[in-house]
């Protein structure tokens, strides 16, 4: 329809477009009337087009008959009415869509449309043929039981690798009957609907079973969940069967969930009947882990005799394998005395005698010399977990108070007090359980035993030398007090002192080792150890900031310069983390600074890593992989945790009256809990 016809018909381009992209009934009265008065009109036009198109074909159909009727027509005059009748159908579709294109292009831009429930609603239309009346339906699979589940072989064969495999290159490919054993039916039925549904309700009750199908049948993701609600309902009384079913399947991320499971709820665990029901090999196996939580090897020793006495005529002549991998020597002798050494099945087996006797003198070498204990894997502790002992300043109480840091749940609790802290605790070292405190002005040199409930001060010999502004370290069985200011000793100091002090544990005496090359006063440095070397960095001389490093090789007797850090400062925080120390803020003329270097032993070269988010000093540890800054700023008692393999820095806020200024790791004690 073009122009002209519009024109003729009195018809509006605009009524044109209302019609075809509005709707009229939200028009006015008027407006509309007029709108359905130009429909009619188009109507009427169209009609009457098409009804004179029919009797002019009428009309030369008649001619045509007549010529055929007088005289032989001309194939020339036939083609040429056949054109006209073509030219004037073409005439009115032309017009017809010239002005439908007319309307597109002036009116509408191009949309593409998705039906995002299409894919849905196709699913649930199959999903509802599934039955022996559907005639789309092509397969049936048979369980064991006769029952048949039907499908499509197209929608199972796209869902999973083994129905396509099973279709498109085994024998089962022409059948329309498949028999699927060792599945049971009702777990079929659940795992073909989900194949067309997307969706699968997984049960206490059914959750093994539907994880062996989809296992078989390679749905990767119903066995993945089935792996994640099992992970889900682990407990001390199902974690082993757990594993052993994880381990049966090759689920190997549920079976090492199982297994750090079982190893951190061990006393747990051996309460319930799962554990009586292992073999004695399991038990080996679970009792010989170093890695087990458990905070004192008593329990381990009960557990022990508990799961021989369960069948005691069967398991009696296992007990001495058990007895080997329970560590007896560190039991403590009270409790040996009063449980182990008049336990019957023990006193009537040789081999268990001899492992009493072994751990009573162990006992006695202990009094005697406790640094000095040969360790065997009987005598070594297992491998507990590891937690920070935090030395902070009280406000409130104007007193120094040590707090339990747990990296693991973020949580503080109050730890030994110190009684003397008015002499100004100033370094706290550590060896095994032990902690070493040293006070600043003072030659008194105290320890406390971390795995004791109530841990006392025990004084030990003093210092050959009162210290001030010093640091201390410990490598192997060596407490080592490095340098000082002196400012309260006499002339002959020279107001500093390079030397080094050392605490040899085995002959609990103190000497004098080679002095520090330096002959500069040099307070306030840093120290770590690295690779069985001592580092002392940076440091303040009473008029320059340093950034100088030097090593101590304990061997040799021996102090060598390495290389300079970048930047000049006092008061750094020093960890060493997988082979690399880090040096870590501190302070100098233009404040307490966020940088962090590196030192790689191997090349000998300092490396800038990422700043961390705060100003901070002195107080760095390493753990557990990460290194963490703890306090070491008056404004914040927060935590910044620096992850090596992501090489950046997070942070946490803890609870904490008090400026927090060291910091050590220590074996987590048996009796401490933090909730």
């Amino acid at each position: 329809m073009h122009y002209g016809t519009l024109k003729l018909l009195n018809i509006t381009w605009e009524n044109i477009s209302k019609i075809f992209y509005h709707n009229v009934d939200d028009k006015p009265t008027a407006e509309k009337n007029n709108i359905v008065c130009d429909l009619k009109k188009i109507t009427c036009y169209l009609q009457l087009k098409i009804c004179l198109k029919k009797v002019f074909i009428i009309f030369l159909f008649f001619v045509f008959f007549l010529i055929k009727l007088f005289g032989a027509p001309s194939p020339v005059g036939v083609q040429h009415s056949l054109n006209i009748v073509q030219m004037w159908d073409m005439s009115m579709s032309m017009e017809e869509m010239d002005s439908i294109q007319q309307l597109k292009s002036n009116q509408c831009k191009s949309i593409n449309y998705k039906n995002s429930s299409h894919k849905d609603r196709v699913f649930e239309v199959l999903q509802s043929f599934r039955n022996e009346n559907d005639i789309f339906c092509d397969i049936m699979l048979q369980t064991d039981d006769g029952i048949i589940v039907y499908g499509h072989k197209y929608i199972l064969a796209s869902a999973t690798p083994y129905f396509k495999a099973m279709f498109s290159s085994f024998s089962e490919s022409n059948k329309d009957r498949v028999n699927i054993t060792k599945v049971d039916s009702t777990i079929l039925k659940l795992l073909i609907d989900y194949i067309y549904t997307g969706e699968i309700m997984i049960t206490h009750e059914n959750v093994q079973f539907v994880l062996v199908a989809a296992d078989l049948l390679q749905l990767d993701y119903v066995k993945q969940a089935c792996v994640e609600f099992l992970q889900k309902q682990l407990d001390p009384s199902n974690c082993l069967g757990i594993k052993v079913f994880a381990d049966l399947h090759n689920c190997i991320e549920l079976w090492s969930n199982c297994e750090a499971f079982i190893k951190n709820q061990f006393l747990e665990v051996v309460k319930c009947d799962e554990f009586l029901s292992l073999s004695s090999e399991e038990v080996i196996k679970l009792i010989s882990c170093n890695d087990v939580n458990v905070p004192f090897e008593e329990k381990v020793y009960e557990c022990v005799i508990k799961w021989v006495k369960h069948e005691l005529n069967q398991r009696i002549h296992l007990l001495p394998n058990l007895m080997e991998h329970v560590r007896l020597p560190l039991i403590s002798k009270e409790y040996l005395v009063e449980n182990v050494v008049n336990e019957p099945l023990l006193k009537n087996d040789p081999k268990c005698k001899e492992y009493v006797f072994e751990a009573l003198h162990f006992q006695v070498i202990k009094s005697v010399k406790p640094f000095s204990i040969p360790e065997t894997i009987w005598s070594k502790p297992r491998q507990l977990s590891k937690i920070v002992l935090v030395l902070s300043w009280s406000k409130s109480e104007k007193k120094f108070t040590t707090n339990w840091y747990d990296p693991a749940t973020n949580q503080l609790q109050l730890g030994p007090e110190i009684t003397n802290c008015n002499q100004y605790p100033t370094e706290f070292v550590v060896k095994d359980k032990f902690v070493f405190v040293m006070y600043r002005g003072f030659k008194i040199f105290d320890m406390f035993d971390t795995s004791l409930k109530s841990p006392c001060l025990v004084r030990k010999p003093d210092l050959l030398v009162s210290r001030s502004s010093f640091r201390a370290c410990v490598l192997n069985d060596c407490i080592y007090s490095i340098g000082s200011d002196t400012k309260n000793y006499s002339d002959s100091h020279k107001d500093f002192l390079n030397t080094v002090d050392v605490f040899n544990l085995n002959t609990q005496k103190w000497q004098i080792v080679s002095e520090k090359i330096s002959k500069r006063k040099n307070i306030s440095f840093g120290v770590g150890v690295l690779n069985n070397f001592i580092y002392t960095v940076g440091g303040f001389n009473g008029s320059t900031y340093l950034k100088s490093v030097e090593c101590y090789d304990p061997s040799l007797d021996k102090w060598y310069p390495v290389a300079e850090m970048s930047i000049e400062r006092c008061n750094v925080g020093v960890g060493v983390l997988n082979g690399i120390m880090y040096v870590v803020g501190g302070a100098n003329k233009l404040g307490i600074h966020k940088c962090v270097e590196a030192f790689s032993p191997y090349n000998g070269v300092w490396t800038s890593i990422t700043d961390m988010n705060l100003c901070r000093e002195n107080p760095v540890v390493a753990l557990d992989g990460l290194l963490y800054v703890i306090g070491g700023n008056t404004n914040s008692n927060s935590i910044e945790i620096y992850n090596p393999k992501i090489k950046s820095w997070s942070m946490k806020t803890i609870s904490i009256s008090g400026q927090m200024f060291r910091t050590v790791v220590v074996n987590r004690p048996p009796h401490l809990i933090i909730n």
